[in-house]
C-alpha cells in the first residue's frame, strides 16, 4: 500500500485530556490540574518551557472547572469583575511584566476572584521572581502562588509528542520514522515543533512520504 503524501491541511491542534500524554515529565503538573478542587488557596501557577503543553492544560482545566481563558496582555481591556464570576485560566502572565496596567488588572482579578470564591489558575514559562513584576503587591501574591512545572520531555514524552504534533497537521509518518527522529533529535519541546515544521513544509514541497530517509534529509539539513 502506498504511503500517504501530506497535504497543505489546517492545523487544528487537538487540546482535550485524551490527546495529553502522562510521563514522569509531567505525570504532577497533570495530577495538579486533575485535582483542582484541592488547590491551596484556589490557585495555581502551571510553569514550563514553550511547546510542554501549558496552553493544552489550561484548556483541560477549562473543560474540568468551566474555566474561561484570557491571555495576560488582554487583561488591561478586560472586564475584571465579569471575569472573576467565574474560574479563570490566565496565559502567559510574564508578558505583562512592566505594563502598569496590565499589572494592575490582574492585581484586581486575583482579588476579586478569589474574594468570590472562584479558582485561579496562571500560566507562565519561569517562576514569578523572574517575570519582572513592577507592582509590589502583585509580585508578593504571585510568588506566594504554589507551583507546580511541564519538564522538558524524556523519551516516551518526545514519541508522543512527535506523533500528536503530526496527527494535528493530518500527516502520517511510516512506522520507523518516530522512533528515528526520538533518537536524534534535541531533547526539547522547541526541537520536536521545528522538526515537525520542516517535514511538513519538505514533504508539502517535494511530494514525498514522511518516511525515515525524508526525516534523515531534515535532520541532516
Amino acid at each position: 500500500m502506498p504511503e500517504q503524501l501530506s497535504f497543505d491541511l489546517p492545523v487544528r491542534e487537538a487540546l482535550g485530556r485524551d490527546d495529553f500524554f502522562v510521563s514522569p515529565a509531567n505525570a504532577e503538573a497533570v495530577a495538579m490540574i486533575e485535582g483542582w478542587q484541592g488547590w491551596p488557596a484556589r490557585k495555581l501557577i502551571l510553569m514550563g518551557p514553550a511547546g510542554a503543553g501549558k496552553t493544552h492544560l489550561a484548556h483541560v482545566w477549562a473543560a474540568l472547572s468551566g474555566a474561561r481563558i484570557v491571555k495576560a496582555r488582554d487583561l488591561a481591556g478586560a472586564d475584571i469583575p465579569d471575569l472573576a464570576r467565574g474560574a479563570i485560566a490566565i496565559e502567559e502572565c510574564e508578558a505583562i511584566a512592566g505594563d502598569r496596567a496590565g499589572e494592575e488588572a490582574l492585581f484586581h482579578l486575583h482579588n476579586l476572584a478569589l474574594a468570590e470564591g472562584q479558582s485561579l489558575l496562571f500560566t507562565a514559562a519561569r517562576a514569578p521572581q523572574h517575570w519582572g513584576l513592577v507592582l509590589p503587591d502583585l509580585a508578593s501574591r504571585m510568588q506566594g502562588t504554589p507551583a507546580t512545572r511541564l519538564r522538558e520531555p524524556d523519551d516516551a514524552l518526545l514519541s508522543a509528542l512527535l506523533m500528536k504534533l503530526m496527527a494535528d497537521r493530518q500527516l502520517s509518518p511510516s512506522p520507523n520514522t518516530i522512533p528515528y527522529l526520538t533518537r536524534r533529535i534535541d531533547r526539547s519541546f522547541a526541537a520536536v515543533r521545528d522538526v515537525v515544521d520542516r517535514l511538513d513544509r519538505l514533504a508539502l514541497a517535494t511530494g514525498r512520504p514522511i518516511n525515515r530517509t525524508l526525516a534523515a534529509k531534515v535532520l541532516d539539513n
